[in-house]
């Protein structure tokens, strides 16, 4: 198995740099590849912040990538969970964070904007100190 980095999936998703988004599409379609979670992280960062992407996109380019023959993606129902959260607008970051805490008893945090989101979704409490 091999793992891909973050410039890997950003080169497949963007194909901005003709001879690498080549490189990475051979990468990925020779399979036995492994796609974790904190490449995910950082690649909707760069994807969101640097390319623009909508969260749809992600979302869409994501799960596509996921469901890709020889991908295996790390925690794939957490990061199921995670992008229908995104689609409904949560951010990112938060949504899987929250989806890969649902064995602890609550998820303590500041941001109170990221509590109420996460209260509709009937998951683990989301408690403000």
């Amino acid at each position: 198995m091999r793992a891909i980095d973050t410039n890997i999936v950003v080169r497949l998703l963007t194909a901005d740099d003709a001879e690498q988004a080549e490189a990475a599409r051979r990468v990925v379609e020779a399979g036995d590849i492994f796609l974790g979670v904190t490449v995910l992280l950082e690649a909707e960062w760069v994807l969101r912040a640097g390319y623009k992407f909508q969260p749809q996109q992600i979302v869409a380019a994501f799960r596509g990538m996921a469901g890709l023959p020889g991908v295996t993606v790390e925690a794939p129902v957490q990061l199921a969970t995670a992008l229908d959260w995104l689609e409904g607008g949560m951010d990112f970051a938060d949504a899987l964070y929250l989806a890969r805490s649902s064995h602890c008893r609550d998820l303590v945090t500041f941001d109170q904007k990221f509590a109420k989101r996460a209260k509709a979704l009937a998951t683990i409490p989301v408690t403000i100190p």
